[in-house]
């Protein structure tokens, strides 16, 4: 069985210093490329969206512009009835 010891428990505080250390220099140099490429990747999916959205649009518009021949037909919701108050 192994006892703990002060020299021991010092250089575990420094270990764990130093991971820490070592996580937060390798994040400073890898996140920034890590989010330009999300950044892009989100771009070019609002992009490819948006694209898609105008193609249908321009679809949408050729099929309306050769119904427009025919009449609208329009929606008969009910009668419409005026309430007057009661004092």
């Amino acid at each position: 069985m192994q006892t703990a010891s002060f020299t021991g428990f010092i250089e575990m505080i420094f270990e764990i210093i130093l991971f820490f250390y070592v996580i937060k220099f390798l994040a400073k140099l890898f996140l920034p490329i890590l989010a330009k490429k999300l950044v892009q990747k989100a771009q070019g999916n609002f992009e490819k969206h948006q694209n898609n959205e105008f193609i249908n649009n321009q679809n949408d518009e050729f099929t309306s512009n050769s119904k427009s021949d025919r009449p609208q037909e329009t929606k008969k919701i009910g009668e419409y009835v005026d309430f007057e108050e009661i004092d």
